[in-house]
């Protein structure tokens, strides 16, 4: 472990007490070029906010009269009358708050001084990673400044007394967001690393910086919709969902690929991965160096993937019932009629992975368990019972707005489920390209798991309430008959067939502790796995990178705690491979590769499909 850095700046003898810690701010290098690019930005600082006020005026929201739609400002209330209603706590938290500020103050004097010695911990927060943070000591003493108040006011909510746990879990979320909004990175002045840079190319990256950001707003119709990649980087089909398959069934809701063999021999029995529908499938199958869906047909499987639709006003009447029936009830007739398999093994991810449960259960109600012979789960939950940071959205208030909007063009813009889950991670998924393309002015860089988030779907509004409503606000899934689809009870407490569960340690979206309570649940034999990172990197973690290891544990007691402190870790090892491992149970014997289609369900075109490449 590396020891602390010590800033020893030492004092000028002739300096006489003056500050010589820092150089002078250089001017610009062409005083007539930065006048006229400080004009230009200015005129399309002009613009950005007309096009943003006119943007705000023509909002839904605001038609409807919801100004608060997240339901925010209640929250607050209560926070501040229940901080108001304990005035010692208050006292404590402030007198904490001013030693920090003091200690800070006197040594940022001290460094002004040149006479610093303090040992400083070495920055691992990334917004302020640069060392031009650390020499100058007016912004030093900004991000010093910064992450007391940003620590204090998140130890104040972490303590407010009588609040419950939905109202609290609010708080905090929101306080953060404040928080990483004002953060001395995201603006210029405070930005050491951006004025350096404004400086040198006379204002060039602010112009460039405003152009992008209003570039950004007339593609989100007066929202700004920012751009976290190089979108010219990357084509379906060719350089990313390119695996080679073909289409072999469509309906209203799905396209169903087949993908092409890769070996002489295939197991029996077939794959078949049901994907969220609030995002592309193609996660799965970003290039062929971290495509799970190549891996797989490589290791000699016969794979099958839901391609879901991009849905329009014509499909919002579309229920959750339409996604079982049309989606993966539909999808394993068309594989057993393909393979002549009379079994078929389920992967579904996230979202996908509620789904196939729901499907086991209509399956068992009807007799047909057999036709599954294993299911594998993907950072799926359900249980809602802790649903995470997700479950700030969702209350009766927020509910209400929310189909409100939805009722006017039948569906949920794929803009407001991306911005929900930017603001999961709004350091890493608002800010950094704000500072990245804004202020800095730079292109976003090309990464292939940026362009799949950024490539998000429509949801039809009917389905959507459906799935907030029944599972997130009231977690009726988990109840033995809660929910009656296909006039079919679901029960899925009820499901013997053999289960993987592959969770991740840092998930966001579905914390690993919520999935893990289905462990509990099933009735069948049951394997957990927790890998490292979060609900995407963490699953996209092919072997040949050696990144990211994953712990096992064949026991599964009560709490996921106990589980993961008894749990084998294996590190820089894919679960890929641990789960290939199990899968081989239930693969069935080695059979002649199937050339994707049939005399009955001929190939329709290649993949990625039409669905695919359908934009929101």
């Amino acid at each position: 472990m590396s020891k602390p850095r010590k800033l020893a700046r030492k004092r000028n003898d002739n300096s006489q007490g003056e500050n010589h810690s820092e150089t002078e701010a250089p001017a610009p290098h062409d005083a007539a070029l930065f006048a006229h690019n400080m004009a230009r930005a200015s005129q399309l600082w002009q613009e950005i906010t007309q096009r943003v006020s006119l943007g705000f005026m023509e909002d839904p929201n605001m038609r409807l009269g919801h100004a608060d739609p997240m339901n925010i400002l209640e929250s607050f209330v209560r926070a501040s009358s229940s901080i108001a209603s304990d005035p010692m706590l208050l006292f404590k938290s402030q007198l904490g708050f001013w030693r920090s500020h003091v200690s800070l103050w006197r040594e940022t004097t001290q460094m002004m001084l040149g006479r610093s010695e303090t040992e400083m911990t070495p920055v691992t927060d990334r917004r302020f990673r640069d060392e031009a943070w650390e020499k100058s000591a007016w912004h030093d003493y900004m991000r010093r400044g910064y992450l007391i108040n940003s620590q204090w006011v998140q130890d104040m909510i972490s303590h407010v007394p009588g609040l419950d746990q939905r109202t609290a879990r609010k708080v905090e979320f929101f306080a953060k967001q404040f928080l990483d909004a004002m953060s001395p990175s995201n603006f210029l002045m405070t930005n050491p690393e951006v004025l350096q840079l404004t400086l040198e190319s006379s204002g060039e990256n602010l112009v460039k910086g405003l152009e992008q950001m209003l570039e950004d707003i007339r593609r989100g119709d007066g929202k700004l919709r920012i751009r976290m990649t190089d979108d010219s980087a990357f084509t379906l089909g060719e350089n990313i969902a390119c695996t080679p398959g073909e289409v072999v069934f469509e309906n209203d809701l799905m396209q169903l690929i087949q993908y092409a063999p890769t070996t002489p021999k295939v197991a029996e029995v077939p794959l078949l991965i049901i994907p969220a529908w609030i995002n592309k499938y193609y996660v799965l199958d970003l290039q062929q160096k971290n495509s799970y869906v190549k891996w797989l047909v490589d290791q000699g499987y016969t794979v099958f993937m839901i391609s879901w639709v991009n849905p329009d006003a014509e499909l919002g009447r579309k229920s959750f019932e339409d996604y079982l029936s049309e989606g993966p009830l539909t999808a394993l007739e068309v594989i057993e009629s393909i393979t002549k398999s009379k079994q078929t093994n389920l992967i579904g991810y996230c979202l996908g992975g509620t789904l196939a449960s729901i499907t086991l259960s209509y399956l068992r109600y009807h007799g047909e368990a057999a036709r599954v012979g294993s299911v594998t789960y993907l950072t799926t939950m359900v249980d809602f019972t802790e649903a995470g940071d997700l479950s700030v959205f969702i209350d009766e208030e927020q509910l209400d707005s929310l189909e409100e909007r939805m009722e006017g063009k039948g569906y949920l813009e794929a803009t407001d489920m991306a911005n929900t889950f930017s603001m999961l991670r709004a350091n890493d998924l608002i800010w950094s390209f704000v500072v990245n393309n804004y202020l800095k002015g730079q292109d976003p860089f090309p990464f292939d798991l940026l362009y799949w988030n950024s490539d998000a779907t429509r949801m039809p509004a009917r389905m959507h309430s459906f799935y907030l409503r029944n599972m997130y606000q009231k977690n009726l899934l988990a109840k033995p008959g809660g929910i009656e689809l296909l006039d079919t009870p679901v029960n899925i407490a009820k499901i013997q067939t053999p289960t993987y569960l592959l969770s991740t340690k840092d998930d966001h979206i579905a914390p690993w502790q919520s999935t893990y309570a289905a462990t509990q649940i099933y009735d069948g034999p049951v394997t957990f796995t927790l890998a490292e990172s979060g609900h995407i990197a963490g699953v996209v973690n092919p072997p040949s990178k050696q990144k990211y290891g994953y712990w096992s544990n064949q026991e599964l007691p009560f709490r996921a705690e106990k589980w993961l402190s008894d749990a084998q870790f294996f590190p820089q090892q894919s679960w890929w491979e641990h789960w290939h491992d199990w899968q081989q149970n239930y693969a069935g014997k080695q059979v002649a590769a199937r050339k994707p289609g049939s005399k009955k369900y001929p190939p329709i075109e290649s993949a990625p499909g039409c669905y695919a490449r359908m934009k929101a």
